[in-house]
């Protein structure tokens, strides 16, 4: 067998699931960035020093796309999964250029299918998924230099709503829940419903060197929704497409580049999102309100953190209130009653990763971390998108 294959040859017995898919969307003609993968066995053969062969297959690829900025992505037997998302858990690389730098892409890619952060992430998942017995392919894809992006669900029930989530620059933005993104519901009837978010940042590439620069977002494109009609319509379709050849309900990552639509990833939708309709609070209870992200209500005592560095502050059935979480805080999911960000979507890592172990949480609560007091006792409701403070005893 190759040591590379090309992605629209990807099949998930060899390249997993993630590549596996996107290999179904491209051959059915769909919009999806050229590029090849690193199978199983391939990934396992690797050692900690030169691999001359494979870093000149890859070099052969890379010339035959160009030389472009390349995306280096996981493609493990266990995520993407109908049961288990697995939602950043492993190692992308963005960015990246060179035979060189794109291998040592895949090594740190293949290091964390064994990462503390994986395991922390699969030791709730044993009734619906396992990291027993997984491998680690890698997807290698051409770099999408995106305008806008962001993720898209595709409708779960017959005539509901697809709900899409936008940004400006590269999709981590979203993802990771480092902005408050664009936020529409898209009705079967075409009807859009937006809520322009703040959307503070824009991640991009480098232009002059590898990897990513975050600036911050003009006024105007705070203001602006990184969508248009045509645009949204579009992506709806797309979506409706993937939901037919995939069979079933699809969680998408999509890019906006020089008027293209492109998709970056699709997966099935492990667990119900709440509705984007706030719930108002009680008119006499001090509360914050924020995006619906995880169903449930949980009551605790808040814990402020604005780092890594203060997870020891954190004990069981604390609420946590934290300014966004990327996958380094997948550990706390597991000892927290309740999540509260500042920024974020419904559609961001955090909200899945909460709604799959079972936690309320309200992301995009503006000041969280200053407003909320430390220590405060809280009751969040997940569902409705709001955060009351209790009355001391």
């Amino acid at each position: 067998m190759s040591i590379l294959i090309p992605l629209p040859d990807a099949h998930p017995a060899t390249c997993g699931g993630k590549a596996a898919t996107l290999a179904v969307l491209a051959r059915a003609g769909l919009p999806v960035p050229d590029g090849f993968v690193v199978p199983f066995a391939t990934v396992e053969a690797l050692d900690d020093g030169s691999d001359e062969a494979l870093e000149r297959a890859i070099g052969e690829q890379l010339t035959a796309l160009g030389h472009a900025a390349m995306a280096v992505r996981s493609s493990a037997s266990s995520e993407d999964t109908a049961h288990a998302s697995a939602a950043g858990q492993y190692e992308s690389t963005l960015a990246v250029r060179g035979p060189r730098a794109v291998l040592a892409a895949i090594r740190a890619c293949r290091s964390s299918l064994t990462s503390s952060r994986a395991a922390d992430y699969w030791t709730t998942r044993t009734e619906t998924g396992s990291q027993d017995g997984a491998r680690m392919a890698v997807l290698v894809q051409r770099l999408v230099d995106a305008k806008a992006s962001g993720v898209m669900f595709t409708p779960t029930q017959p005539g509901g709503p697809t709900r899409i989530e936008a940004s400006w620059g590269l999709g981590p933005s979203v993802v990771d829940g480092v902005v408050t993104p664009d936020s529409y519901e898209v009705d079967a009837d075409g009807s859009v419903r937006c809520s322009v978010g703040t959307k503070a940042t824009r991640l991009d590439r480098n232009p002059t060197d590898t990897g990513l620069v975050s600036t911050p977002t003009t006024e105007d494109g705070r203001l602006d929704p990184a969508l248009e009609p045509p645009q949204i319509t579009a992506l709806v379709d797309l979506g409706a497409q993937i939901a037919r050849l995939l069979g079933a309900p699809q969680d998408v990552e999509w890019a906006l580049a020089d008027g293209e639509l492109w998709i970056l990833q699709a997966r099935p939708i492990t667990a119900p999102l709440p509705s984007s309709q706030h719930v108002a609070p009680h008119k006499d209870a001090p509360h914050h309100v924020g995006t619906p992200g995880s169903h449930g209500t949980a009551t605790g005592t808040t814990r402020v953190v604005l780092g890594p560095s203060s997870f020891h502050r954190i004990t069981p059935g604390d609420v946590l209130v934290c300014p966004y979480t990327d996958p380094a805080w997948t550990p706390l999911f597991r000892v927290v009653s309740a999540i509260v960000t500042e920024t974020g979507g419904a559609l961001s890592h955090a909200a899945i990763v909460a709604r799959e172990h079972g936690i309320p949480a309200v992301l995009g609560v503006v000041d969280a971390t200053t407003q909320i007091p430390d220590g405060a006792r809280v009751t969040v409701d997940g569902t409705a998108g709001t955060v009351t403070l209790q009355p001391r005893d």
